[in-house]
């Protein structure tokens, strides 16, 4: 018979075509565990005076019809930059973003797995999942991570997600925050941070949030908490002029769902939170 599917050599096998289960993770448990992270491996590994990439910091701050998300660009070794303009922020759908702190190599892997997750269930249920059920499989999968953890390499997410089910438009911005060991923490306050320099971010925002601000005054105040976390903390990289590397940024909002901000835009929010603070610190 001819094959018209396609495909060259052997035919798939009959589990590729089932929809017993509509989570690419399980999938892969059942027929290709070894493309699946280890954190079981990672946490055989000897740990003493490996030292790998960290990423941080990551800024949320909801606005009057969504949220946001921010992070630097830096990720350290020790005392040392590893990376100057990696991206820590990443469309995981059409009305969701994750922001990582942690261990670089382990975080990117389980934000772009889980991105794959979320669109293979609603590939095979024909539905995006609920906001509740993309931050509980986001759990699971910072759960399944805690051997890692345990041996020194901890993967943080945050997300950040617009809620189409919200009556109210206001309302349909949400952040949740996540503990090492898989715990899901929906943020009320409107901003949270994390990473090491999220102490200082949480604290500029405390004072610069905005509950009534639209989307550009949440960028500026995203903009300075960061700056202000790269003022007092040594893995946190503040604007880079010379090198024109600028902190990324994804809204999402119920019109436009999840969106990074423009290059050419968050250089110039950028460019102008560092010649305010010029102009501030200039002798008078």
């Amino acid at each position: 018979m001819e094959n018209t599917s396609g495909l060259s050599g052997a035919a798939l096998p009959a589990s590729y075509f089932s929809t017993a289960t509509s989570s690419f993770i399980d999938f892969l448990k059942t027929q290709a565990p070894e493309l699946l992270p280890s954190p079981e491996r990672a946490a055989r590994l000897p740990v003493s005076g490996l030292e790998v990439p960290h990423g941080t910091t990551i800024v949320a701050v909801t606005f009057d019809g969504g949220v946001l998300i921010a992070g630097d660009r830096r990720a350290t070794t020790g005392n040392l930059i590893a990376n100057r303009d990696m991206d820590k922020v990443h469309v995981t759908d059409e009305y969701s973003a994750v922001g990582i702190a942690g261990t670089a190599g382990l975080a990117l892997d389980m934000v772009r797995l889980y991105a794959v997750e979320l669109g293979h269930y609603e590939k095979l249920e024909g539905v995006p999942l609920s906001l509740d059920g993309k931050t509980n499989k986001l759990a699971a999968m910072v759960k399944a991570n805690l051997d890692a953890a345990m041996a020194g390499l901890a993967v943080v997410p945050l997300f950040v997600g617009y809620d189409t089910e919200a009556a109210d438009s206001r309302r349909g911005g949400r952040i949740v925050s996540y503990d090492v060991a898989g715990g899901r923490y929906e943020e009320f306050g409107g901003y949270h941070a994390i990473g090491s320099g999220s102490m200082f971010a949480k604290s500029a925002l405390k004072k610069l949030y905005d509950p009534d601000a639209g989307a550009e005054g949440a960028i500026r105040a995203a903009v300075e908490a960061l700056y202000d976390a790269a003022d007092d903390d040594t893995a946190t990289g503040g604007p880079d002029l010379a090198r024109r590397i600028f902190p990324t940024v994804v809204t999402v909002t119920a019109e436009d769902g999840a969106l990074p901000l423009p290059a050419e835009q968050a250089e110039a929010v950028a460019e102008a939170v560092v010649n305010a603070r010029a102009e501030a610190a200039r002798p008078r």
